[in-house]
């Protein structure tokens, strides 16, 4: 008797259980109870591992997040806080997808085919693009979707083509990885999204990473744009119909907005995002990343190294370099030792008539950040940029170094910061079950914003063009309205050249008078 009662126990409790979760305040009690004991074992683990532990909330109705928008009350700022309606609305995620390290495990560290033709639902083809010194960089063309569903809704969406006027003009995103130069699951979801919606996402890749051949004995130092200009070049060369836009990942940042302020209002872009960016570049290499990411980063770097140790030794010391411990003391080894002074040398010489006071002969750490931090040139960039932070992101220094001054005075800087969102994930619950990422949605929908508004600026100045000069001349003026390139945003009195630009100004708002701006194509270089 009790031996049948006790073969029978596990399937009575099974039916028990079935039973009362049919009751919903039971259900809802039992998932309490899993949650809150899985978010304690969580907390446990990451005290154990010595991460930073954060707040996160165990329902979106528990959470008050708002987006800070901090930027110079211009006509395109209103317009976006009028038009770019996911700006105002932050990401909402409760636990486990709201705590930042699970979003940088599945988002950043979740495992993904580098160089593969198949990744994330997207086929990709890739272009090899040849430079001027022997390097290789390459163009990762995102082509289609697999999921035929989601290709159809892609082929009648008009956010692309609305953007490139015309449906085989599609407006090209060009999206810059991290400097390490990983794909990620973020950034293979951003392609998705992207296609998705009509553009034409091309991940670029910089020398040695992204399975790209590494065919010169030296890598890119943090904030040298020379290949990704002729990358852009090339683009705007082989696609002179389509608008050109850029988002970077991360520390990818940095890259993008050394060519931003590089280049000025040549640099044949539209419009720009940074997706949890680094604005200085030397206290980012200097700051205690957690050891667990660092040592991540460390190891996958090393791979990187190792694989071109013997054509890399004759420009570093490549067996130091991999038995170094942080990231800052790999860069130093790999730009700023001795060797690396005839490169420099040679830099200097393939940029002859070029600006080239950035370019110090002194192989030494503070030298290397005169010429490669993310904003030393940003009095220069002629383009908007909107970048997103996140209040609870372990991988960055704290919110209160990031240069919120350039953003009040700047009228081509937006800076959109929000409670929660780690670094490079926002992840955010789409209603339906599922989650999506906020950041992309931004970003994509804020490139379309700054379309639209500058299309209208341009009938605007059409039409004045037209007023000024009258009938006889209208076919000359509008071929001169018309010819102007659309990668260039304003004309602007050039301000004395400023290093420090990182002092924080008195905060205003919205309310205060908006001072007279006028968006006017413009040649500065």
């Amino acid at each position: 008797m009790w031996d049948l009662f006790l073969s029978l126990l596990p399937s009575l409790l099974l039916v028990l259980v079935t039973v009362l979760r049919r009751w919903n305040w039971i259900r809802l009690l039992a998932d309490s109870t899993v949650q809150q004991l899985g978010h304690s074992m969580w907390i446990m683990v990451c005290r154990l591992l010595k991460l930073p532990c954060f707040t996160v909330s165990g329902s979106t109705e528990e959470c008050q997040a708002e987006v800070r928008l901090i930027c110079k009350p211009t006509a395109l700022a209103s317009h976006l806080k009028k038009h770019c309606y996911t700006l105002a609305q932050p990401p909402l995620a409760r636990w486990p997808q709201a705590d930042p390290h699970f979003q940088i495990i599945t988002n950043l560290m979740w495992p993904t085919k580098e160089g593969a033709e198949l990744q994330g639902g997207v086929r990709f083809t890739r272009d090899n693009l040849l430079l001027k010194d022997g390097g290789i960089v390459a163009l990762d063309w995102a082509v289609s979707l697999t999921d035929q569903q989601a290709q159809a809704k892609r082929d009648h969406h008009p956010g692309g083509r609305f953007l490139g006027h015309h449906s085989s003009n599609p407006a090209i995103v060009v999206i810059i990885p991290n400097a390490i130069g990983r794909v990620t699951p973020h950034l293979l979801m951003l392609c998705y999204k992207a296609l998705q919606q009509g553009f034409y996402p091309v991940v670029f890749h910089r020398r040695g990473h992204g399975g790209c051949p590494l065919t010169t004995p030296r890598y890119q130092e943090f904030g040298n744009t020379s290949d990704l200009a002729q990358a852009v070049a090339y683009l705007k060369s082989h696609h002179p119909s389509s608008t050109l836009l850029a988002v970077s990942e991360g520390s990818g940042s940095g890259l993008l907005l050394s060519y931003l302020g590089e280049c000025g209002s040549s640099s044949y872009l539209t419009a720009a995002a940074c997706i949890s960016p680094v604005f200085h570049g030397q206290l980012w290499f200097e700051y205690e990343l957690p050891w667990l990411y660092q040592w991540i980063a460390l190891i996958y770097r090393k791979f990187q190294i190792n694989r071109y140790a013997t054509a890399l030794s004759s420009m570093m010391d490549v067996a130091k370099i991999l038995h170094c411990n942080s990231l800052q003391d790999m860069e130093e080894l790999m730009f700023c030792a001795p060797k690396q002074l005839d490169q420099r040398i040679s830099d200097s010489v393939d940029n002859v008539g070029k600006d080239n006071s950035r370019l110090s002969m002194k192989p030494d750490w503070p030298s290397y950040w005169e010429r490669n931090e993310p904003l030393r040139d940003a009095d220069e960039i002629a383009v908007p940029v909107l970048c997103l932070c996140s209040q609870d992101d372990p991988l960055l220094p704290p919110l209160s170094t990031v240069p919120e001054g350039l953003f009040h005075n700047s009228p081509y800087f937006l800076l959109a910061v929000t409670q929660q969102g780690g670094h490079c994930s926002f992840m955010h619950e789409d209603g339906h079950g599922g989650t999506t990422s906020w950041s992309h949605s931004v970003v994509l929908e804020y490139f379309r914003v700054v379309a639209d508004f500058f299309r209208v600026e341009e009938k605007k100045g059409f039409k004045d063009v037209i007023a000024q000069c009258g009938s006889q001349s209208l076919r000359h003026s509008a071929s001169v309205v018309l010819s102007r390139r659309r990668t260039t945003l304003l004309r602007k009195e050039r301000p004395v050249r400023r290093r420090q630009i990182s002092t924080p100004s008195d905060k205003f708002t919205f309310e205060e008078e908006q001072e007279d701006f006028t968006w006017n194509r413009s040649y500065t270089r």
